[in-house]
């Protein structure tokens, strides 16, 4: 074993110094030869296989809603295809504001760090329901549409999620009051304020068209982190019995109202099994897209957990996902203020290995809390301490990024 180890660390150093030269000789390569060389040199030096033995890819998927628009097939068909080639990057609120910015045309933090924006773009529409100007995070509505309708016409994808307030109690989202859910669904006390709730989003969605005049299609995560507690939608607030008949009642009522241009995902927050993931599942006829939010903690300043647990969850679902004819994603993740300076390369990469998931989402670049007195964001600017590690990360095969899926 001694001479085994001896000898694959003797290859390991030639294959580093053939790399080495090879980089040297190629700094005007193009950015696509250049992930194709450093995903070898990375995968050699942090123990990332290559391999993907027991990772499946699907072939076998179509769309919850059977009269989705074509751009809608279209767009959950690349998703898939664009799996065997690397999965998605994505952004909370990328082109609104950042860091020590708000509100700059054509402005983003990633543009700014790696000259690329992110393949995936997220917003909220929390303040819809109540015919706020602005949603919940401050964006303007208005100025929401327009930056789909940007991204779409890149070539980017945008994921809507929905902190709408408890419709039984009137507080936020996080206002948890037991059995408000169970108000909303059909002869309940607000079916009636939530069905109205559910109108102005249609409208929304329908309003998203691009220069031909067609719907954009939306990756759409209601009920997101449906297995914690703090959500007025979450596990402990309802039956799971309750929570699928409000999730079908939302997905049926929707599309009564003609909106076809949604691809669901499902997400959970942690779960350690397949039957703890699935007790809430309304079913493979009502969703797209399996998913869920992990992000690192203070008290774990290395990641070691925080790897650990995604790659536990990703085992679980990814069985899961084979099973359902379903593709996966990890819809938040992030470590907030990034103060390790190799955690993209080091342990968000490492998360995700060689499962072949569609997208990772990172969450907002919001900046000085004042409230707070702390700085809140999840992805790198221009001089943050990881700026460098991000570079190397967007420069690896697997992370596809905006002019990635132009070109597929």
């Amino acid at each position: 074993m001694v001479a085994n180890s001896r000898l694959q660390n003797r290859v390991l150093l030639n294959h580093y110094h053939f790399y080495s030269l090879i980089l040297l000789k190629l700094k005007t390569a193009t950015i696509a030869m250049k992930k194709n060389i450093q995903i070898l040199l990375i995968s050699m030096f942090t123990g990332v296989s290559c391999s993907s033995k027991g990772i499946v890819t699907n072939t076998n998927l179509s769309l919850s809603d059977k009269k989705a628009t074509p751009e809608t097939v279209s767009l959950f068909e690349k998703l898939n295809r664009l799996t065997k080639k690397g999965y998605l990057f994505g952004h909370q609120d990328d082109l609104a504001y950042g860091v020590n910015w708000k509100y700059e045309e054509g402005r983003s933090d990633i543009k700014d760090v790696v000259g690329d924006y992110p393949a995936v773009y997220g917003w909220d529409i929390a303040g819809l329901e109540k015919d706020d100007i602005n949603n919940i995070d401050g964006v303007p509505f208005e100025k929401m549409k327009h930056y789909i309708k940007e991204a779409n016409e890149r070539g980017g994808i945008s994921t809507i999620s929905w902190h709408f307030d408890n419709p039984a109690t009137g507080k936020n989202a996080w206002d948890n009051t037991p059995n408000s859910l169970k108000t909303v669904l059909p002869g309940g006390e607000n079916h009636q304020k939530f069905t109205t709730w559910l109108d102005k989003a249609a409208t929304f969605f329908l309003s998203l068209k691009d220069k031909k005049g067609k719907n954009i299609p939306i990756l759409f995560r209601p009920y997101h982190e449906l297995t914690g507690g703090w959500f007025w939608w979450g596990k402990g607030n309802c039956t799971p019995e309750e929570f699928k008949s409000l999730w079908k009642f939302t997905f049926e009522y929707l599309q009564k109202k003609g909106v076809h241009n949604l691809i669901y995902i499902y997400n959970t927050g942690s779960f350690n099994s397949k039957e703890d993931f699935l007790v809430h599942y309304p079913g493979d006829n009502y969703a797209d897209i399996l998913s869920f939010d992990n992000y690192q903690n203070n008290d774990d300043e290395e990641g070691t957990k925080f790897i650990e647990q995604t790659q536990n969850q990703f085992k679980i679902l990814n069985e899961i996902a084979a099973n359902q004819h379903k593709l996966m994603a990890l819809a938040e993740a992030g470590y907030e203020a990034i103060p390790d300076p190799k955690w993209w390369t080091g342990t968000l990469s490492k998360a995700i290995g060689d499962y072949k998931i569609s997208y990772v989402l990172l969450w907002r670049n919001h900046g000085w809390q004042e409230k707070e007195k702390k700085m809140h964001y999840y992805a790198p600017y221009k001089g943050q301490i990881s700026e460098k590690d991000f570079v190397d990360f967007y420069n690896l095969d697997t992370t596809l990024f905006e002019k990635d899926i132009i070109k597929n």
